[in-house]
């Protein structure tokens, strides 16, 4: 039984590595999903301590991921339109990932900031406030996942060496 939960761990920790890039996935409660799989092992045994805490962590940056983007566009000059076209430039974005998932928002901002007003400095603010949002809650994202992966692969090792 240990095997099937460490194969499912292993499977939901890269899933949610790979989920930090991709928008449709939940990268980080999908890592801590893993990590808690990986507890329930015999070789898992994380303190209750590291669990609260990443599980605190994971909430964080999931509710930041969504905000965060939003936040930076109205910062930064944006309108509804802006904060729409941003969202609709990731979803069309999408299918041509990674690439797609970066220029797509800030392509959407600047079109929705256009659409508002013929002003090309406030779109473009608009638009980088957009991309700068989505930098940081990505790279927030890739943290949290990435301490869970080193988490998962340190304990494994370790434990697995003793047995």
């Amino acid at each position: 039984m240990d095997f099937l939960l460490i194969t499912i761990a292993g499977i939901l920790v890269i899933t949610g590595i790979i989920g930090c890039i991709v928008p449709a996935i939940p990268g980080p409660p999908l890592s801590y999903a893993g990590i808690i799989f990986l507890h329930f092992t015999r070789w898992g045994g994380l303190s209750i301590k590291l669990l609260l805490w990443l599980g605190i962590f994971t909430i964080v940056v999931t509710v930041m991921d969504y905000v965060l983007p939003i936040w930076a566009t109205r910062k930064f000059g944006g309108s509804k339109r802006g904060v729409w076209g941003s969202i609709i430039g990731l979803i069309v974005g999408l299918p041509f990932a990674p690439w797609g998932i970066i220029i797509g928002p800030f392509l959407g901002a600047f079109i929705g900031e256009m659409t508002s007003s013929n002003d090309t400095s406030k779109a473009l603010r608009s638009a980088t406030g957009s991309f700068i949002g989505f930098l940081f809650g990505t790279g927030a994202k890739i943290a949290v996942s990435g301490i869970i992966l080193y988490y998962f692969v340190v304990k494994l090792a370790g434990s697995i060496a003793s047995w």
